[in-house]
């Protein structure tokens, strides 16, 4: 048997908690836009705010079942080692310790059969690794940037991202505690340069104090709103550990996939 789903990973039991809190772990940005200072513009807080059906039919697509498997198809090195376009794709990309292997686990924890390899040693991610949820949609886990990058990264995900023509969303994944670093301006120039696409998902959020998170979030939707053009305006914030923003991003993806009624995720 496999172990049961870690607290907080399902929907049911998000709903059993308190209301704030509930807010807190599904819409973790709108949380923490009660502490802002009056009169600052939170509009670009709430652009994607799904009810409660979106958010299930999300969570449905993430749970394995009988007649939907999810499952980790391979892994590649080179763009004609991947695996044909047929699906929708979303990839996630990020510096080599944002957690991008942990968060997509936690997006992964009610299917426990599939495995996410968590690794110690920061730049573990060596190759672009595909994951296949049913009919729906492919995931794709990119190599990290930044510290122990491998040497033919840039190329390898340069090339993805410029020949993949089923991607429908880059997720490029910032460390909540540190904001914006050098190397994530240079996935940005790169995905702006390429005209795609992508979102802004600061992780680790457990770490960082409100102070801090709110410092960041406002600082890097300022540089989205004045220095980008392909990055969607609202920021993402998860938490790995607490799932905290795990819900919410579950049901970005299946939008962005054309998995949700349109009616739902406006």
């Amino acid at each position: 048997r496999s172990p049961p789903p870690p607290p907080l990973s399902a929907l049911s039991q998000v709903l059993r908690l308190e209301r704030s809190r509930r807010t807190g772990v599904v819409f973790p940005l709108q949380k923490l836009a009660r502490h802002l200072a009056p009169g600052v513009d939170t509009t670009r807080f709430g652009l994607f705010q799904p009810g409660l059906a979106a958010l299930q039919r999300a969570e449905a697509l993430f749970r394995s079942g009988r007649h939907h498997a999810i499952d980790y198809v391979s892994s590649a090195v080179r763009m004609d080692h991947a695996p044909p376009p047929a699906l929708p794709e979303v990839c996630f990309i990020g510096r080599s310790n944002v957690g991008k292997s942990s968060l997509i686990r936690a997006l992964f924890s009610l299917s426990p059969e599939v495995e996410v390899r968590v690794s110690k040693t920061p730049g573990h991610t060596k190759k672009m690794n595909f994951f296949k949820v049913g009919k729906y949609f492919t995931l794709v886990d990119m190599p990290g940037y930044g510290y122990r990058a491998p040497q033919d990264f840039v190329e390898m995900v340069e090339a993805y991202l410029q020949e993949r023509r089923n991607l429908k969303r880059t997720f490029l994944l910032v460390d909540g505690v540190v904001g914006l670093q050098k190397t994530d301006h240079i996935a940005v120039e790169m995905l702006e340069e390429f005209g795609l696409p992508y979102v802004m998902v600061l992780t680790k959020i457990d770490r960082a104090s409100r102070g801090l998170l709110l410092k960041n979030v406002l600082e890097i939707q300022e540089f989205v709103k004045e220095k980008t053009q392909g990055c969607f305006p609202q920021l993402f914030l998860v938490s790995s550990l607490e799932f905290s923003g795990v819900h919410l991003l579950r049901c970005f993806v299946a939008h962005v996939t054309g998995n949700l009624p349109t009616v739902e995720a406006s």
